[in-house]
C-alpha cells in the first residue's frame, strides 16, 4: 500500500505552471521582427547596390539637368560656380527659337520614317522566320549582326557606302549602267535625311524582327489549323487572326522603337553631323550644339528636358491604355 500511494503521489506531482504576460512572450519577436519583416529588410539590403547605381547613373543626372535648366549657366560659370537662377527663361528662349522647331520637325520625320520601315520589314522577316526551312537559324543569327554592331560602326559603314566618289552604292549603280543615278547622297539636303533614315532602319530591323518573331511563336498553331479547316486562306488568316493577336506585341515594339529612335544621336552625328544646311539636325543634335558648341549649358539642359517629353507622354499614354484594357478584361 505504501509503495502504491508513493507512486500515486509521484504521478500527481507536476511541473509548476508559469504565467507569462503577452509583453514577455513577444519581446523577442519585437526585438528581432517577424520572418516577413526580416526578409523584407534582407531584400532591401541586397538590392541597395543596384538602387544606388541606378540613382547615381540615372536619377542624379536627371535632377542635375533639371536644376541646370532653370539657371543661367555658361562655360565660365562651371569654374566660378556663379549660377544665376532665371526660372523658365531658358525654356522660353528655346521654344521661341526657330532652330528648335526645325530640329523637332526633322526628329518627327526621322522617327516616323524609321518606325514605318523598321516595323514593316521586321514584321515581314518575322513572318518568314516563323516558318521552318533549311538554315533558318543561321540566317536569323546573321540578321542580328546589324543590331549588335555599335552605332558608330554602323554610321561609319553607311558613310562609306553612300560616299559620292568611292561609295559602294554609287559604284553599284555605275556597274549596272545607271551612272545618271549616282548621287552625293549625304551632302545633298534633299537626300541626306533619307540616307540617315536608311541607316537607322538597317540598325533597327533586327530588333523589331526578334520581338515580333517571339510574338508570332506564342500564337497557338491550333488556331491556324481551325481557320484553315473553315476555309480561310493565308491572307484571311493574316488579317483576321495574326494581326489582332499581335496587336499588344506590335504596340510594345512601336513604343520601344519610338523611345529609341527619338533619342538617336551617335548614328546621325557620324553620318552627317546635322548637315548639310541643318537638314538632318534632330533634337539630340540640337541639344548637343546648344550645350557643347555654343556653350549655353542652361539652354541646352532646357532643350534636353523638352526632348524627354515626347517619349514620356507616349509611354504614359501606353501604360494607361494597358490598365484600361486590363480592367476591362
Amino acid at each position: 500500500m505504501t509503495t502504491h500511494s508513493t507512486r500515486s503521489t509521484e504521478l500527481k506531482v507536476r511541473e509548476p505552471v508559469v504565467f507569462r504576460s503577452p509583453a514577455a512572450g513577444t519581446g523577442g519577436r519585437r526585438r528581432g521582427g517577424s520572418l516577413a519583416t526580416r526578409r523584407t529588410r534582407a531584400g532591401y539590403g541586397m538590392s541597395a547596390p543596384a538602387l544606388l547605381f541606378l540613382g547615381a547613373t540615372m536619377l542624379f543626372p536627371l535632377v542635375y539637368n533639371l536644376w541646370t535648366s532653370v539657371h543661367q549657366v555658361e562655360i565660365g560659370d562651371l569654374v566660378t560656380g556663379d549660377w544665376a537662377f532665371n526660372g523658365a527663361d531658358n525654356y522660353d528662349a528655346v521654344v521661341s527659337e526657330g532652330a528648335f522647331w526645325h530640329a523637332a520637325r526633322i526628329s518627327l520625320m526621322f522617327t516616323a520614317g524609321s518606325l514605318v520601315f523598321q516595323f514593316t520589314i521586321g514584321f515581314a522577316l518575322a513572318l518568314l522566320f516563323v516558318r521552318r526551312f533549311p538554315l533558318a537559324g543561321l540566317f536569323r543569327g546573321l540578321m542580328l549582326v546589324a543590331w549588335l554592331l555599335p552605332p558608330i560602326v554602323s554610321g561609319t559603314l553607311f558613310r562609306w557606302m553612300l560616299d559620292a566618289d568611292s561609295g559602294a552604292y554609287n559604284e553599284l549603280l555605275r556597274t549596272i549602267g545607271l551612272d545618271a543615278l549616282a548621287h552625293n547622297w549625304l551632302t545633298d539636303p534633299s537626300t541626306a535625311l533619307p540616307g540617315v533614315i536608311a541607316a537607322n532602319v538597317w540598325v533597327g530591323v533586327p530588333f523589331n524582327m526578334l520581338l515580333l518573331l517571339v510574338g508570332l511563336q506564342s500564337i497557338d498553331p491550333a488556331l491556324y489549323e481551325a481557320a484553315a479547316i473553315d476555309g480561310a486562306g493565308p491572307w484571311q488568316r493574316l488579317r483576321h487572326l495574326t494581326l489582332p493577336l499581335m496587336r499588344p506585341v506590335a504596340a510594345a515594339v512601336l513604343l520601344l522603337g519610338l523611345v529609341y529612335t527619338f533619342k538617336v544621336f551617335d548614328l546621325v552625328f557620324v553620318l552627317t553631323g546635322g548637315g548639310p544646311v541643318d537638314s538632318t539636325t534632330v533634337l539630340p543634335l540640337y541639344v548637343y550644339q546648344s550645350a557643347f558648341r555654343l556653350f549655353q549649358l542652361g539652354r541646352g539642359a532646357a532643350a534636353g528636358t523638352l526632348l524627354l517629353l515626347v517619349p514620356l507622354l507616349v509611354a504614359v499614354a501606353y501604360v494607361r491604355r494597358l490598365r484600361k484594357e486590363g480592367a476591362a478584361a
